[in-house]
């Protein structure tokens, strides 16, 4: 019976239940391993009509520093584009290939980045903006080589993004991993012939 009385319900006080008070509903929440950070957000303009419109622009990478990473980009006020750019970037998790995967170039804007596998060790010889992507994509050891406005970090990191999610032209047309190939059964229409003597 004690156990009764502290436990809200309808009719039992505390304002719970069927009769108009308030329940609390615990939210579900996915739990997961990504990592965010937000890398930079920048001040944009436009001019319109009324005077000059003032948004701002959010960078989101997140990734699980375990061959999985993303990047986001939203426009807004500051909270509503970090959110916006999370949400974003979320959506568009890709996996990072693994092992050897040969020299991949990444393009965006005038930035032009060269990833080079390196030996293990090694760790990531990189400038600060493609070094926090490809450790959020768990590649360990590799060497970057970039050549453009490299002061744009959002061309920077999108073509460090594109680098890492690019396949060189080899891999394009030899992907073991879909089963492309149809199973053929064949059919005996007669019945195999009996030898007598």
């Amino acid at each position: 019976m004690a156990d009764d009385a502290e436990a809200p319900g309808p009719g039992m006080g505390n304002r719970g239940g069927l009769h108009g008070g308030k329940t609390e509903y615990k939210e579900w929440m996915p739990v997961t391993k990504l990592g965010h950070l937000v890398s930079k957000i920048m001040l944009v303009q436009r001019q319109t009509r009324v005077g000059q419109g003032t948004r701002f622009k959010a960078f989101v990478a997140i990734g699980d520093y375990n061959g999985h990473v993303s990047l986001g980009v939203k426009c807004s006020k500051v909270a509503t584009a970090i959110r916006g750019a999370i949400i974003l970037a979320k959506l568009s998790i890709v996996p990072v290939r693994r092992g050897y995967w040969g020299n991949n170039i990444g393009r965006c804007g005038s930035v032009l980045v060269c990833l080079i596998p390196a030996p293990r060790g090694t760790g990531i010889v990189s400038a600060r903006v493609p070094k926090k992507l490809l450790m959020m994509a768990g590649i360990n050891d590799c060497y970057t080589s970039a050549r453009g406005y490299t002061a744009t970090l959002g061309s920077f990191a999108k073509a460090t993004f594109d680098t890492v999610f690019t396949k060189s032209p080899y891999q394009e047309f030899t992907d073991h991993l879909i089963k492309t190939h149809t199973r053929v059964s064949v059919q005996r229409t007669q019945a195999p012939a009996v030898a007598t003597t």
